[in-house]
């Protein structure tokens, strides 16, 4: 089991850039995949990015491509999602989760057994 904590949320300008970052327990983060997703009031779990258990793979939704980076310190039980050139269409309640199973870069939310709290994303126009 691994429990996971995001920070770095904030108020940001539109064209700006923020890093959310999602720090995990435990001994055994890099056994799990790992994937960002946001959500707005009245919608789904929209993803975002995922990375490998290596951090050598990465991929996105093509929403953020280009503007967004996932990456991981292993060393640290950290993930962190730097999102540059933000629009107000990002603003967002922003979740990390943890995807046990075999395999990565999942962009379905039922397939991620461990969710963080969030971290609210606002970005004006």
């Amino acid at each position: 089991q691994v429990q996971l904590v995001e920070s770095g949320g904030g108020l940001v300008q539109a064209g700006g850039s923020l890093r959310v970052s999602c720090a995990a327990s435990g001994r055994t983060f890099s056994s799990y995949a790992m994937g960002w997703f946001r959500q707005v009031p009245g919608k789904e779990h929209e993803f975002v990015a995922a990375i490998s258990r290596s951090g050598r793979s990465t991929t996105y939704a093509d929403s953020v491509k280009g503007r967004f980076t996932i990456s991981r310190d292993n060393a640290k039980n950290t993930v962190y999602l730097q999102m540059n050139s933000l629009k107000p269409e990002d603003t967002a309640v922003y979740y990390c989760a943890a995807d046990p199973n075999m395999g990565w870069g999942r962009s379905n939310r039922n397939e991620y057994d461990y969710w963080g709290q969030g971290t609210q994303v606002t970005v004006s126009s």
